[in-house]
């Protein structure tokens, strides 16, 4: 499926990225009746994540490398891929080596031969499958039943949409569990039209705010 809006396949600089501040969000009404009782409802069905690039430039060279790649995806119209430092893995322990059982993505019939990339946070209560769109090209790693396969020969990935295809003589069985490991990028765009730059002195400055936002693909 292409993407619904604009995207440039790079990433924004990682080395400023390291300095940032953002997390997941969700969108939750919530209604305090006569009796005290709480209706909650969450009007979304995935989380969004919003981010703040800006705590990340500490050098005047940052400074530029944001203004050009600001410029370059024309504010908010160009979506582009964000590492996130705390959450790019499929591994459960932050910092863990990928494995090709770290994640299941789904369950072979015999004729299906597509699977999209997922991560499931949580398992006991009510654990949430993500969608994963932008794997990092070289991490991905796939297996059936727990059997390691190997890519081009069995399968494929693409890395702009995150669906693993398998190879006509490769196709899973049924009955069998498709399992991946992977590192990933994040959809995002600018969330704002305009950089405040302040210049506090010739070899430094800074962003104070810069407003990023997941996208849907």
């Amino acid at each position: 499926m292409p993407a619904l809006t604009p995207f440039h396949e790079v990433r924004f600089p990682t080395a400023i990225a390291f300095g940032s501040a953002g997390g997941p969000e969700r969108l939750t009404e919530v209604v305090t009746l006569g009796s005290g009782h709480e209706e909650r409802n969450s009007r979304w069905a995935d989380s969004r994540r919003r981010y703040n690039a800006g705590y990340g430039v500490r050098s005047i060279d940052d400074l530029h490398a944001v203004i050009g790649f600001f410029e370059e995806r024309r504010g908010r119209l160009y979506g582009f891929r964000w590492r996130d430092r705390v959450d790019f893995s499929s591994a459960a322990t932050p910092g863990a080596t990928v494995a090709p059982t770290d994640q299941t993505i789904g369950n072979g019939d015999g004729t299906t031969a597509n699977f999209q990339l997922v991560k499931t946070y949580g398992a006991l209560h009510a654990p949430y499958q993500r969608t994963i769109a932008k794997p990092e090209s070289g991490t991905v790693r796939v297996a059936v039943d727990g059997i390691e396969q190997t890519e081009i020969t069995d399968w494929t990935c693409d890395i702009t949409t995150g669906l693993v295809t398998f190879q006509p003589g490769s196709i899973p069985a049924g009955g069998t569990v498709i399992s991946a490991g992977f590192a990933f990028d994040v959809p995002v765009r600018f969330d704002t039209d305009r950089l405040d730059i302040n210049l506090a002195s010739f070899a430094a400055g800074d962003i104070p705010s810069i407003p990023l936002v997941e996208i849907r693909l």
